[in-house]
């Protein structure tokens, strides 16, 4: 079983580091059957991001807590495992069978994603519920698990899912202007064993299989926990925001935020899911590094730095006196030179900078 590295090797290990759990999720292992400890197979030789990420998570669900891993591409072996992913050529989540590389397959995660998925797509499509929940110490029916369970899809998944696809980010053939190879994709593959190193033996391809589900494994649940402590209360603050912001300006384009948080995070889906029209221009909040108050132009969208509407040329670059006189309103701070955020040293004057940039 611990034989070369060729097609049909086989390797099954429990190593200690997979033991480590976090405090929300089982530490019990989950058996079969027969009482034996459950077994996941995924294939030998070079892994990817999503294999890496798919055996991490598919070890937090209650069914397969802590199961040994299997590395092989033997069909005979992979027959008697209890579940396999990205290895074996079949889909089918009755029998744990969850590879995507067959001719014809075509499933995506829905709930209006579109992305060919991975195998990490597909254990989190059918686990990542119940992953969520247990994180957030709810029931998986709850709308907060739900909401969870769709932006850490989004925010995470989704990408690996395109990578390991094939699936360019944008519909563009020209070359991109600068080289990226800090993805988590291509960490992963880094941890490969490198053809300079001397050994490149089966227990040596299994250590690096550890670190690559480790590192992937921590960034996912670093994304869950962020979403989770961070992302959600933000999003509820928005929302309740949103909500009040023509008790702020009847125009109903100025949102002032009770509490500073990531809000732009949130604001251009809560705008569609609220049909908010039309949309917000301005973001007044107080600075946490002083008393003054900000006013921020919303950008035209998530990815891009142009603002729907930034604040008046003419007021760009001016600083203190020289900006409250040219914009006739008093203790003004400062408008940055591209017009995309400005401050005042009280509301009121942040307020009425926000109005007065609607109608310039």
């Amino acid at each position: 079983m611990f034989g070369s590295r060729g097609l049909y090797c086989s390797r099954i290990w429990n190593h200690p580091l997979f033991l480590k759990r976090s405090g929300n999720f089982r530490s019990s292992f989950s058996t079969n059957s027969v009482g034996k400890l459950k077994r996941v197979g995924t294939h030998n030789g070079t892994f990817h991001c999503d294999e890496t990420l798919a055996c991490f998570m598919l070890r937090l669900s209650t069914r397969f807590s802590n199961a040994q891993i299997v590395r092989t591409r033997d069909h005979q072996v992979l027959e008697k495992l209890d579940a396999a992913l990205d290895v074996g050529g079949v889909y089918d989540p009755k029998s744990e069978r969850y590879d995507h590389h067959q001719k014809g397959f075509t499933e995506v995660f829905g709930h209006g994603f579109n992305t060919k998925l991975s195998s990490a797509g597909l254990i989190y499509k059918h686990y990542g519920l119940e992953i969520i929940a247990k994180e957030l110490q709810l029931d998986q029916t709850h709308p907060d698990a739900h909401r969870l369970f769709l932006a850490v899809y989004k925010n995470f998944i989704e990408a690996v899912d395109a990578i390991d696809n094939g699936i360019h980010q944008y519909d563009t053939e020209q070359s991109p202007r600068y080289v990226n190879n800090t993805s988590l994709a291509h960490r992963i593959g880094r941890l490969n064993l490198d053809w300079v190193e001397p050994e490149q033996s089966s227990s040596k391809e299994d250590e690096a299989f550890h670190r690559a589900m480790e590192l992937s494994g921590s960034e996912f649940l670093e994304c869950v926990r962020f979403h989770a402590k961070s992302w959600l209360p933000a999003r509820s603050i928005v929302m309740e925001c949103l909500a009040e912001r023509h008790g702020i300006d009847s125009s109903g384009e100025i949102m002032k935020l009770s509490k500073q948080c990531p809000w732009k995070l949130h604001i251009f889906e809560l705008e569609q899911e609220m049909k908010i029209d039309p949309p917000i221009k301005y973001v007044l909040y107080q600075d946490d590094r002083s008393e003054n108050w900000r006013i921020q132009a919303v950008s035209v969208s998530p990815e891009r730095f142009e603002s729907r509407k930034a604040l008046p040329h003419s007021w760009r670059g001016l600083e203190k006196e020289k900006l409250s006189e040219e914009s006739s309103i008093p203790g003004c701070v400062f408008v940055h030179m591209s017009g995309f955020i400005g401050a005042n040293r009280t509301y009121e004057g942040a307020l009425a900078m926000a109005r007065a940039s609607l109608i310039a």
